[in-house]
């Protein structure tokens, strides 16, 4: 059975118009509980959404993730379902996973040609890295113990349907940091009297840099960028304190520790020279995604018996996923479906101007319930 399109396009659309942020998804989760019950799922209401659906006497189980909240974004685009809500949209196309998993939801109860059971995992708060554990540590994995775990996401700028994804690392890390700068500040004319904080966090700025340039392997991947340089300073007023902030990016744990190690001996090293006080605060808030290679084989295999293009070697993305969580205790696959090239559909993520491609819906659903049947075969299937 083919979930009717139509459908699917007003669903996606509902939750596009209707935005929330993390952990606020009160209205969505409600939306998708209701549908998952009406279709006839066991559904379980906590942090997140999850429904069970079974089939068969099979006692192997998986998960399929889709991602609820939106982005804290003014949208800028002219259709007829721009976010009712002003200064939050799904910029980053989590209406169209929401959407593509239920309808899969839909198909698999219409055909239940598979053996096990299927956990739908609707998952709150992805944007800050902070939704999956929290579901985790609510006792996700002990509740619906599986053995494997899978999530979607779409990628603007790919042919529409395209599947890409790799074993390995997928996605990078992301660790914030915060520098306090404690200096002694003056009068702009007379500088030698004081150590004002904003040259002192110059300095760091531009050694920072050399991290990724010369003290890590060219291939590393990484990325150091501040993001944030605040002082006390006036027009007059040689600054006595000054913050950085700032992101990093990893693609391997070594590598993130590594700059972590790095950026505290660079701190200290200039602080020191300049007879300052210096703190910094490093927190991982979303560790490396890990891809297993069965479950990428499957997705490979999948989409290739769909008829869908597939790379299985695609480099990795500089972007986070908080999947990374669900995808350290369980062997999974995050995988990219490809949105479009043309118009809002190759906007960028996060762009004001984004949206999700409607086409892409009964392709994705198509393919969540056919990668239920490769990993969870109705016994005469089985070889």
């Amino acid at each position: 059975m083919n979930v009717h399109l139509q459908n699917l396009i007003r669903l996606r659309q509902a939750f596009h118009r209707d935005p929330e942020l993390g952990f606020d998804e009160h209205r969505t989760k409600a939306v998708i509980a209701a549908r998952l019950r009406e279709l006839g799922l066991e559904v379980r209401e906590g942090i997140g959404v999850v429904g069970t659906l079974k089939a068969g006497t099979g006692n192997r189980a998986i998960g399929l993730r889709a991602d609820m909240d939106a982005l804290p974004i003014a949208e800028q685009s002219t259709h007829d379902y721009v976010s009712a809500n002003p200064g939050v949209m799904h910029a980053c196309g989590h209406d169209g996973h929401m959407a593509m998993l239920l309808g899969a939801a839909e198909m698999l109860v219409s055909d239940k040609d598979f053996n096990g059971t299927v956990v739908f995992i609707f998952q709150p708060n992805e944007e800050h890295g902070l939704g999956a554990q929290a579901m985790i540590e609510e006792g996700l994995l002990e509740r619906f113990p599986i053995q494997e775990v899978y999530a979607i996401h779409n990628l603007p700028g790919a042919p529409v349907g395209q599947v890409s994804t790799r074993p390995g690392q997928i996605c990078a890390s992301e660790s914030l940091f915060e520098i306090q700068i404690t200096g002694k500040g003056g009068h702009a004319s007379m500088p030698q009297v004081g150590v004002d904080a904003i040259t002192v966090g110059a300095e760091m700025v531009l050694a920072l840099q050399t991290i990724v340039s010369r003290k890590l392997a060219p291939s590393a991947g990484a990325v150091v960028s501040v993001t944030e340089f605040l002082t006390d300073g006036q027009r007059n007023v040689l600054p006595g304190h000054a913050v950085l902030k700032g992101d990093v990016r990893a693609r391997l744990p070594e590598d993130r520790e590594a700059v972590e190690h790095f950026m505290r001996q660079i701190v200290d090293g200039v602080a020191a020279t300049h007879g300052v006080t210096a703190t910094m605060q490093f927190n991982t808030e979303f560790i490396e995604t890990i891809n297993a290679p069965e479950p990428v084989d499957a997705v490979l295999r999948t989409a290739q018996a769909a008829g869908l293009e597939a790379d299985g070697q695609r480099p990795p993305m500089s972007f986070s996923e908080d999947f990374a969580h669900f995808s350290a205790a369980v062997p999974g696959c995050f995988l990219l479906l490809g949105n479009g090239t043309e118009g809002a559909h190759g906007q960028p993520l996060h762009s004001a101007n984004y949206d999700f491609n409607d086409a892409l819906l009964p392709i994705g659903a198509a393919f969540w319930a056919a990668l239920v049947r490769d990993r969870l075969p109705a016994k005469e299937n089985k070889p």
